[in-house]
């Protein structure tokens, strides 16, 4: 799914003429920063979901090893435990772990993806300032100093 979206999107940037396409690569860093944003706290989240789900599975391996029945928490020479539920648990739980490990990593991956188109957007060069923007800073060089203000657009 998402090699078939990332192919349809780079067939319809390079099939575009070289001002569309310009205006295509501005849209898509304006937007897709954000859209890369909230994949990351979507992704975190659901790393903290699976996080909570394997915390959830190995209390309840220590509420089995709280029982009177001590066969329960025994390990065989290979490191497996010998009853078949509280494995099953345990590789419940390390499934959980590594399910856990991937979203974040996910998340990570589209937070460094958001913040560099956040930081590419900032450092591009502009033709013109935008409209819709009233206070202008202002800088100028003088013999002795810099001056610094803001222009009021109306």
């Amino acid at each position: 799914m998402n090699r078939t979206l990332l192919v349809l999107v780079s067939m319809f940037v390079v099939a575009a003429p070289a001002s569309a396409a310009a205006q295509t690569s501005r849209s898509l860093v304006k937007y897709g920063k954000w859209v890369a944003l909230a994949a990351s706290i979507g992704f975190n989240i659901a790393a903290a979901d699976a996080h909570n789900d394997a915390n959830r599975s190995f209390d309840r391996i220590g509420a089995r090893c709280a029982a009177p029945n001590a066969l329960r928490c025994e390990l065989e020479e290979s490191g497996r435990y010998v009853d078949p539920v509280t494995e099953q648990l345990y590789q419940e739980t390390l499934g959980l772990d590594e399910k856990a490990t991937r979203w974040l990593i996910a998340g990570e991956a589209a937070l460094l993806g958001a913040t560099a188109l956040f930081v590419w957007e900032r450092t591009r060069s502009v033709d013109s300032p935008p409209e819709n923007e009233p206070f202008a800073p202002v800088v100028r060089e003088f013999t002795n100093g810099v001056g610094l203000g803001f222009q009021i657009r109306f």
